[in-house]
């Protein structure tokens, strides 16, 4: 014989939970839904927005080629590709050594009407083992490509 309680209204561990907890009004319901709609939308409408602004960048950049030349200069050879119009930018390349430290560093204007290419040289405090394009960046755009 089983002394285990059980419900006779015919609705089973969720009527039992209903009893208990009671039921949510109809209005919160349709708060709750309208609350998670309205953060969708606004969450979906900045994702558009970002992604809208950052499709296009005035300028962006791609380090193309690298030489350690000797033990005071390492070249780069930097690809700039602009916008809808060429602009000021600004590059950064540096060159790296084998323990990480940063042993040179250079900033340049590349200039539109010279070709997509640019070479460029960094001298060196001592021996180089990577060259790194930080990335071009003009007003506007703060955050380098």
């Amino acid at each position: 014989m089983s002394t285990a309680p059980h419900s006779d209204d015919g609705h089973g561990a969720a009527g039992a939970l209903q009893q208990r907890y009671g039921v949510p009004s109809r209005s919160r319901q349709l708060l709750l839904v309208g609350g998670v709609a309205l953060v969708s939308v606004v969450f979906l409408g900045w994702l558009a927005w970002a992604t809208w602004v950052n499709a296009d960048p005035a300028v962006s950049s791609e380090l193309v080629a690298s030489e350690i030349v000797d033990d005071h200069t390492s070249t780069a050879t930097v690809r700039v590709q602009y916008g809808d119009d060429p602009v000021d930018a600004e590059c950064t390349v540096r060159a790296i050594a084998r323990d990480k430290v940063v042993v040179g560093q250079v900033t340049f204007h590349p200039e539109p009407d010279e070709g997509p290419d640019h070479e460029v040289e960094v001298a060196t405090e001592r021996r180089a083992t990577a060259v790194e394009l930080l990335g071009c960046t003009t007003e506007g755009q703060p955050r380098p490509r």
